[in-house]
């Protein structure tokens, strides 16, 4: 198994902006091969600062996620919203 745990950060005020994208991710990953878990968090001390808790099968399944069209789309969504 790999964990893999990291973090987002967009411009304060601005979660609402990428929640729908967020979403989108999150359940399209959920929905991979492969993929045991995957999760985000806001720090509650900090809004901007999005957390990613994930856990995948093997290295080949996380590597395809990564080159996944959500995964993509993500990037662009939040890419709008970095400070």
């Amino acid at each position: 198994m790999i964990i893999v745990t990291g973090e987002v950060v967009i411009e304060p005020g601005a979660l609402e902006q990428v929640r729908g994208a967020l979403v989108e991710m999150q359940n399209a990953t959920r929905a991979e091969d492969g993929c045991l878990a995957y999760s985000f968090a806001v720090d509650v001390g900090d809004a901007s600062r999005i957390l990613i808790i994930e856990r995948w099968e093997s290295a080949e399944a996380l590597t395809a996620h990564f080159h996944s069209p959500h995964m993509a789309a993500f990037g662009a969504a939040v890419a709008a919203v970095k400070p």
